[in-house]
């Protein structure tokens, strides 16, 4: 059974930008939805109030809502009005959603699993590319690793020449999928304060090392290690970034086993 529709004087008013007024509307929305402070079942107020509200024309209300209907966040009835739908059906991949996911996640949870989903995908690719790499893409792998080893003693270019490592294990595999949704994942999650988390000391070493022992593995065509060594650096990184005393979501100790 729905729930009560809320009143647009229970949402929290924000000043919008005079152009883009739909973008901003959406977002807002979708930050709302996200946080739950309109939960799954919730109607949305009247089309009138919440566009005098978010003050915009109903047009550019509509067209909001209906972004928020293709992004799976809400389904429009005929005589029923806007609801809230369950997490279940959000696209979890828009830009949108992902960062008001990220930027909203107190508990870390959603990097968590971002974290158990990167690691799947990305170990899977480094696993393909030791079975099928030729000695050119070894070779540009083996000179992302040098660019990272150059770049060490600075933060933001090591960061850099990371994540070029990571992207072209990625582009090399072959796996179009995969590399389309662990990019989309991966480029928003570097994106976050929340992501880059603690530095521990010897950090940077400690990545040089993991890195190497993927790129080893990757040479000898060794397919298990290959994934394994990926699958161990991505969860190790976080691990060592992560804050200690955040919660942490089921399944992840299922998902570590598999190291």
């Amino acid at each position: 059974m729905a729930k009560d529709s809320i009143t647009a004087a229970q949402l929290t008013p924000r000043r919008l930008p005079v152009g883009r007024l739909g973008v901003s509307v959406v977002a807002e929305l979708v930050d709302l939805i996200v946080t739950g402070r309109l939960k799954e079942g919730d109607l949305l107020p009247p089309e009138g109030p919440l566009s005098e509200h978010f003050g915009v024309s109903r047009t550019v209300l509509r067209e909001s809502v209906k972004r928020l209907e293709e992004k799976g966040l809400v389904t429009v009835s005929q005589g029923r009005g806007t609801q809230v739908r369950a997490p279940g059906y959000w696209n979890m991949l828009d830009p949108v959603v992902l960062s008001a996911l990220i930027d909203n996640d107190e508990s870390l949870g959603v990097l968590d699993e971002l974290t158990i989903v990167r690691a799947s995908l990305e170990s899977a690719m480094a696993g393909a590319v030791a079975e099928s790499r030729t000695a050119d893409e070894l070779r540009r792998l083996e000179n992302a690793l040098t660019a990272m080893r150059e770049s060490e003693s600075e933060t933001d270019s090591f960061r850099q020449a990371d994540v070029i490592f990571h992207y072209a294990v990625m582009e090399i595999s072959g796996n179009r999928l995969a590399e389309n949704i662990a990019k989309h994942i991966y480029k928003r999650a570097v994106e976050s304060s929340r992501y880059q988390g603690i530095n521990p000391p010897d950090a940077v070493a400690v990545t040089l090392k993991e890195h190497e022992a993927i790129v080893k593995a990757i040479a000898r065509n060794d397919v298990a290690a290959a994934e394994k060594a990926m699958h161990s650096h991505i969860h190790g990184s976080w691990e060592r970034r992560r804050l200690s005393d955040a919660p942490r979501p089921r399944g992840r100790k299922r998902a570590q086993k598999k190291q």
